[in-house]
C-alpha cells in the first residue's frame, strides 16, 4: 500500500459532510455476538449512519434470524435492514449487493467481526471535504482471543488477521488501496469504476482470501487518475481474531492465500500497479523486522527468533501462492468478473429483503 502525506487534502471545506450508509457482510451464526455487537456500534457512532444493510451470504437460517432480531418484516425503524446477496456466494458479491442497495452518497464497510469506535463514520464523512477523495479508510486494531499477542506473531504481518500493520504512516495519509473492513467509498467511485471484482476476494474459508479492495482501488485511480485515496488512523474500529487465527500454521496459509490474490490482482492491472506497494514492503518494512526479531534474540527478549523466522515464512509462502496463482492465471485466464453499478434504486420491498 503505497503511502505519501496528504496533502491538499486534508484541508476541510465548508462542502456539507455527506450521508453515510453501512454495510456490514455476514456469512455464519458462529458470527452471531459479532454480528450484533457491530450493528450495535454503528447505532451508537456520533455522527449518525443513514442505514446500515446487513448483506448475509447465501445462509437462509442465519438470514431468517437476523431478520427476525432486527424485526420481522427485514427493515427496523433505526434504520437496520437485512438482505440477502443478490450475486454469487462470497464476500465481493455481499458488498456489491450492499451497494446496490443502499441510499448513501458514500458507503462504508465494516467486517462482521469487528466494532467501530464512536467517531469512526465522523472522521470517514470529514474525508470527503475535497470533492477529489474517493475513498477513506482507517485503522483496523487486533483484540486477540488470547488477551495478547502472540510473542511470535510480528506486527507486520497484522494484515494477515485484518489488521493494520507496521509499515503504515500515522495520521491522514494518501494511499494506493484502503483495507475492505475498515473503509468507505464515494458511490460514485463504484459508478466510475464498477463494484468489487467476484473471485479475488473471501468466501467463507476457501482460497484466495483478499485483494478485492486492492484490485478496485487501483481500477478506479485508473479511470480517474486525479482521485485521492486516503487514511485515516482516527477511524478506528477493533477486530476479534480467534485463538485458530493465533497459530503459525494460519499465518503461513493466509500468506500463501494472499500471494495467489495478489496473481489475480497482477493478471487484473497488471504486476507493476499489482505489485508497487508490496515491493516497498518486501524491501523494506519486512527486512526491519527481521533484523529487530533478531536483535531481540540475540538480547534474551521473549519471542525475536520466532518474529523473524515467521517473517521469512511468510514471506517465502507468500511467493509460493503468487508463483501458483500466475501459473494458474495463465492456464485457465480470468477468474473474477467486475459488476456493474446503478444509481441507487430505492430498498426492494421487505418480504424479498429477509428471504420471508
Amino acid at each position: 500500500m503505497t503511502t505519501s502525506p496528504a496533502g491538499p487534502a486534508d484541508g476541510a471545506g465548508a462542502a456539507t459532510e455527506p450521508s453515510v450508509s453501512v454495510v456490514i457482510c455476514v456469512y455464519t451464526e458462529d458470527r452471531w455476538d459479532d454480528i450484533v455487537a457491530a450493528v450495535a456500534s454503528v447505532r451508537e457512532q456520533s455522527r449518525p449512519a443513514l442505514e446500515t444493510l446487513v448483506v448475509v451470504d447465501h445462509n437462509p437460517a442465519l438470514l431468517r434470524r437476523l431478520a427476525k432480531h432486527f424485526g420481522d418484516d427485514g427493515c427496523a425503524g433505526d434504520g437496520v435492514r437485512v438482505l440477502a446477496n443478490a450475486g454469487p456466494r462470497g464476500l465481493s458479491a455481499g458488498r456489491n449487493t450492499g451497494i446496490e442497495a443502499s441510499s448513501g452518497e458514500v458507503i462504508a464497510f465494516l467486517d462482521d467481526d469487528a466494532v467501530a469506535e464512536r467517531d469512526w463514520l465522523r472522521h470517514f464523512a470529514e474525508g470527503y471535504a475535497d470533492p477529489r477523495v474517493m475513498a477513506v479508510g482507517g485503522r483496523t486494531q487486533p483484540v486477540w482471543e488470547s488477551r495478547r499477542r502472540p510473542a511470535w506473531f510480528p506486527e507486520e504481518f497484522d494484515w494477515a488477521v485484518g489488521c493494520t500493520y507496521r509499515g503504515l504512516p500515522p495520521g491522514r495519509v494518501r494511499v494506493r488501496n484502503v483495507l475492505g473492513g475498515n473503509a468507505s467509498f464515494r458511490r460514485s467511485a463504484f459508478e466510475l469504476a464498477g463494484g468489487f471484482a467476484c473471485g479475488i476476494g473471501r468466501d467463507g474459508d476457501r482460497l484466495p482470501l483478499g485483494c478485492e479492495e486492492t484490485e478496485l482501488c487501483i481500477r478506479l485511480t485508473r479511470a480517474m487518475p486525479e482521485a485521492v485515496l486516503l487514511i485515516d488512523d482516527r477511524s478506528v474500529i477493533h477486530h476479534r481474531v480467534p485463538a485458530a487465527r493465533e497459530r503459525f500454521r494460519y499465518l503461513w496459509t493466509r500468506s500463501y492465500a494472499e500471494g495467489l490474490s495478489k496473481a489475480l490482482v497482477s493478471q487484473s492491472v497488471g504486476a507493476q500497479a499489482g505489485l508497487a506497494s508490496e515491493r516497498r514492503y518486501t524491501t523494506r518494512v519486512l527486512p526491519a523486522g527481521v533484523a529487530r526479531g533478531v536483535r531481540d534474540a540475540l538480547l534474551g527478549r521473549p519471542g525475536g527468533a520466532g518474529r523473524a523466522g515467521a517473517i521469512l515464512a511468510g514471506v517465502t509462502a507468500a511467493a509460493g501462492g503468487y508463483a501458483v496463482g500466475t501459473l494458474r492465471a495463465r492456464r485457465s485466464g480470468s477468474r473474477y468478473a467486475v459488476a456493474a453499478t446503478q444509481e441507487p434504486a430505492g430498498p426492494r420491498p421487505p418480504a424479498e429483503e429477509a428471504g420471508a
